[in-house]
């Protein structure tokens, strides 16, 4: 127990402490809980994939996420705008194509499209928090403009999500900037500090809204996490999303055949540095914690055609045959086509006839599952949701 004249010293102590602390902390950002279980809904889906927002629904998913990321938002102008209009809030569904059963309707003002079957899926599902993600591999060029006014591109995202036309639909932004300081589909060279300067605009026009970044995975020496301030800009952010895979690939035409999402190292990696864990370490060295990390799995393969060596490090002639790109296929496919023969550093690779593929499948995907609970991340997101099975076995797998 306290006496009388003690609580009064107390009381003026921690009013010190209080305001001291005040004065000294980090900018505003909420904290990142364990946990997370993030997955990338692409908006180009709803067309040849036929994917859409009820199948996150029936496939069991929805109930299984903490976090839907809905992609891609472009980069133009130096400001925030609308992918495509069309799939995004005005493509039709009836009763039957639609989440809770209710046909749209044509009234004059009337939500339809991906956003207004999300905004149904949220109320289905209350817990679930939905950020609307800009740039992506295609539209990242933009983001070189958006740097040179931070705040002018702040202002531009917080007016297009808080468009009453959706209003209350989304929880936060993403931003997907592939890459700063270093080259992806272009090269930028907006300086170090350029994706902190952007996510600190963002933070101070967003207040406490969700943001997050989706960064490189690159863990060489000199290379893309190099590049750019992480440590600075995740001041601002609640979380990032790693890029752990498309390590390797069939843009090297002739291999050697690679896992293209290797948790780790192993005897005979074609790049020192191209992992997960090597990415991971080195973010925590630059001191992003680690419950601010979260790790990346890839819902599809990568593959090589012309291959005759089982194991990795063979020789190939080309990228295999993929549905939708060549040297890419889903997950919902290779399962069937090309079940996996072996593994190697915490994935999976797969040799069927002259075709080499790898990829994660359910036992893979927990092994990763284990290591982030191990380090201490802040969960796993996945691209993306439409190359899972219909009965969405990749992220039960994520949360069993």
């Amino acid at each position: 127990m306290v006496r009388p004249g003690k609580k009064l010293l107390f009381a003026v102590t921690s009013l010190f402490v209080a305001v001291l602390t005040t004065a000294v902390a980090a900018p505003p950002a909420t904290s990142a809980p364990a946990g997370k279980v993030l997955g990338y809904f692409a908006e180009w889906g709803v067309y040849d994939r036929n994917y859409h927002v009820k199948n996150i629904e029936t496939s069991g998913s929805a109930e299984r996420l903490t976090h839907v990321d809905y992609a891609f938002g472009n980069v133009t102008n130096g400001q925030c705008a609308i992918g495509d209009s069309y799939a995004a809030y005005d493509k039709f569904y009836d009763a039957a194509g639609s989440v809770d059963g209710v046909a749209d309707t044509w009234d004059a003002g009337a939500l339809r499209g991906n956003f207004g079957q999300l905004k149904r899926l949220k109320k289905l599902h209350p817990n679930l928090k939905v950020l609307y993600s800009f740039g992506g591999w295609t539209w990242s060029s933009g983001f070189s403009q958006a740097a040179r006014n931070p705040t002018a591109f702040a202002n531009s995202c917080y007016q297009l999500l808080n468009d009453p036309r959706w209003a209350g639909l989304f929880d936060g932004i993403d931003i997907d900037w592939e890459y700063p300081n270093a080259c992806g589909i272009t090269c930028d060279s907006s300086g170090a500090a350029a994706l902190k300067n952007l996510l600190a605009a963002l933070r101070a026009k967003f207040g406490n809204k969700l943001i997050s970044a989706a960064i490189s995975g690159d863990g060489t020496s000199g290379g893309k996490l190099d590049a750019a301030d992480y440590a600075g800009a995740v001041r601002y952010a609640d979380w990032f999303n790693v890029m752990t895979y498309d390590y390797f690939g069939a843009w090297a035409a002739t291999g050697p055949t690679a896992p293209h999402s290797p948790l780790t190292s192993y005897g005979g990696i074609p790049t020192a540095g191209f992992y997960s864990d090597a990415a991971i370490q080195k973010l925590r060295s630059k001191g992003v914690p680690a419950g601010k990390l979260l790790l990346g799995i890839g819902f599809y393969g990568r593959g090589w055609t012309g291959v005759s060596q089982s194991a990795p490090g063979g020789s190939a002639t080309g990228a295999a045959p993929g549905k939708y790109e060549a040297g890419v296929e889903d997950y919902n496919v290779l399962k069937t086509k090309c079940p996996a023969t072996g593994t190697v550093a915490g994935t999976a690779y797969a040799k069927c006839g002259n075709e080499w593929w790898s990829y994660d499948t359910p036992g893979t995907i927990k092994g990763k599952v284990e290591y982030t609970r191990k380090r201490g991340l802040g969960g796993d997101f996945f691209w993306e949701l439409s190359k899972d099975t219909a009965g969405g076995e990749l992220i039960r797998a994520l949360t069993s």
